[in-house]
């Protein structure tokens, strides 16, 4: 059989033969595999700079070839025999390269041609991935209060929440008792006597409790903003006096701390002298809640239980050491309760305490507290002006209205009904004197504008002297309006 070997580039092998049998006719000795791979024939062109020397054959020359190496181990393998036929015998194409490391060495190598096939490379591919989980809270701008807050702090929020909520904790107690026939008994000649009771507005204050305005829970509640109350000079507790609170604010938290509780030290500030915090009558028809009211030494803001309070009372029992404080913005000034901006007043028009002055022969003590306005947001008159309608309707129609607002929650730090932790500072001013008009006399309008003006004055006093100390932002006014 002739051979069908190929040998590109063609040129003639050395002299010396490499096969086995040839080398045997003339006597040499074997050459082993390691020698012919570090002595190739010179006449065979190294990939130095040219492409690799390939040898294309069947394995089937003339010559006799050189008996397989009979190993089981390789008998049991898939490696290539080294005359170029596979095991299924399919033949192969050889190569010899050269080829140098690093370090300069040259190295030899004898593969099959297969083995230089190309391997598939991976392709970096263009990928469109979906949001990634999570990443909206990671942008979110509720921020969550951490678990390592102080016990004290804690107990704060939950005087504050308890304050907040007492309405509706009370009104709901009621009505679950309803739901109990086993107390109807009770409840029902109690719901008439809330409807009836004349102790809101009689003046006595039968029910006020000094202990319970004097626990030391209410130094919690304070001390959440934290809540303090200045005094501008002392007041004579054989006079009796009218207490004007600005802001309203919405809820009014500095007012019921500084007034309805003994959190701020009223009594220390101004021995001698019993005040009475006013709220809104329908308060009073609260069930449960006007008893706890009632018993904070709060009565109602209507003219009888005014005049009750500074005409009943007192060493002299004609109101002598006697105090009532109001808010006199009411609700419509709690619209105008924006933080961060100018403080507004409902005042100009708001006369009526005024004249209660004269004719009872109190003397006004105006009360600035600065900080209220900022315990929550809500909706501006502006950017909802059709809000602002509604709520002036129910004012007018209901007594009360309805502000749009919020601050914190009890977990977090941006979304709820909680007062957020700004200072409170209640300054008490110096008191304006009163003379008192004869009974039954019309109270004189000039004189009434004349005590308006003086009330206004002091006001602006307080503010001017004391808005750089408790931190009021630069180009804040204060605004009387109405």
């Amino acid at each position: 059989m002739s051979a069908a070997a190929t040998i590109a580039p063609s040129a003639p092998f050395a002299a010396e033969p490499s096969q086995p049998i040839e080398r045997e006719k003339q006597h040499l000795p074997p050459k082993t595999y390691a020698d012919a791979t570090e002595n190739p024939p010179d006449n065979v062109n190294r990939l130095e700079n040219t492409p690799p020397t390939q040898f294309v054959g069947k394995g089937e020359a003339d010559t006799q070839r050189s008996p397989p190496f009979s190993s089981p181990r390789h008998k049991k393998s898939g490696s290539l025999r080294l005359n170029g036929a596979s095991r299924q015998g399919k033949p192969r194409e050889l190569i010899v390269e050269d080829i140098q490391d690093k370090s300069g060495e040259r190295l030899t190598s004898l593969k099959l041609a297969f083995d230089d096939k190309p391997k598939p490379q991976r392709t970096q591919t263009e990928l469109v991935s979906g949001r990634r989980a999570g990443a909206s809270w990671e942008r979110s701008h509720i921020h969550f209060a951490p678990i390592s807050v102080p016990f004290q702090r804690r107990l704060q929020t939950l005087m504050v929440l308890a304050h907040t909520l007492s309405i509706a904790i009370f009104l709901t107690a009621f009505f679950l008792l309803c739901a109990i026939p086993l107390f109807w008994p009770l409840l029902f000649p109690y719901t008439i006597y809330v409807l009836l009771s004349a102790a809101p507005y009689s003046g006595t204050l039968a029910h006020r409790s000094t202990l319970l305005r004097s626990l030391p829970l209410w130094s919690l509640f304070a001390s959440y903003f934290p809540a303090r109350l200045h005094r501008s000079e002392k007041l004579e507790p054989t006079r009796k006096y009218i207490f004007g609170y600005h802001p309203h604010g919405i809820i009014s938290h500095g007012a019921f701390a500084a007034f309805a509780t003994e959190a701020c030290g009223f009594s220390t500030l101004f021995p001698g002298i019993t005040n009475t915090l006013l709220t809104l009558d329908s308060n009073f028809r609260v069930p449960f809640y006007r008893d706890y009211a009632l018993a904070m030494g709060l009565a109602s803001v209507s003219r009888e239980s005014c005049e009750n309070l500074l005409s009943k009372g007192g060493p002299n029992g004609e109101g002598m050491g006697r105090a009532i404080t109001i808010v006199v913005g009411g609700a419509r000034e709690s619209l105008d309760a924006q933080p961060r901006s100018h403080l507004r007043l409902v005042l100009k028009r708001r006369k009526g305490f005024v004249k209660l002055a004269i004719r009872t022969g109190a003397d006004l003590v105006p009360v600035l507290a600065f900080g209220e306005n900022e315990l929550y947001e809500q909706v501006t008159s502006d950017s909802h002006p059709l809000v602002h309608k509604f709520q002036l309707m129910v004012k007018k129609c209901m007594g009360f209205t309805i502000p749009l607002f919020h601050a914190r929650g009890v977990f977090n730090y941006d979304v709820g009904l909680m007062p957020y932790r700004k200072p409170l500072n209640i300054v008490v001013g110096r008191p304006i004197k009163v003379v008192q008009s004869r009974k039954g006399e019309m109270v004189d309008e000039g004189y009434v504008d004349e005590i308006h003006a003086a009330y206004v004055r002091e006001l602006e006093r307080i503010w001017e002297e004391w808005k750089d100390t408790f931190g009021v932002g630069k180009g804040v006014e204060l605004r009387i309006v109405e």
